[in-house]
């Protein structure tokens, strides 16, 4: 589990770095004012929980269900909240919107929550021990 943690924080962390760069050089020229906050809340929401996953990872916590299912939520939500946020700006800069990646960004967002909630539960859990 720790390893999983650290292999995609260390992924996380570097293409957010990467699409950040991106995003203000690149796309500033094509986005409009709210495409361009658009995408950088995507990078800005990567690089966090990019560092949640490498302090998770580098941490001598003892993994349980909750840890693991914290990791778990935090990959699964970045995947779908950032990604689908680069998909969607970039498509309508292009003026051609993926619409079906609309429904995606808030569900990711739930998945970042519940890996909040699961942190949160897990460090509950190994005080009341």
């Amino acid at each position: 589990m720790h390893e999983t943690a650290l292999l995609f924080g260390s992924i996380f962390g570097g293409t957010a770095v990467i699409f950040g760069a991106f995003g203000a050089h690149l796309l500033k020229k094509r986005f409009n004012k709210e495409q361009l906050s658009n995408f950088e809340t995507g990078v800005r929401y990567q690089m966090y929980h990019a560092i949640a996953l490498l302090a998770i990872g580098l941490s001598a916590a003892t993994p349980n269900e909750y840890l693991t299912n914290a990791v778990r939520f935090f990959i699964l939500g970045t995947l779908l909240f950032s990604l689908s946020i680069y998909g969607l700006t970039i498509s309508s800069a292009m003026k051609s919107k993926i619409k079906i990646l609309g429904p995606i960004t808030p569900i990711g967002g739930l998945f970042l929550v519940g890996g909040w909630v699961m942190l949160l539960v897990y460090f509950f859990s190994i005080k009341t021990q």
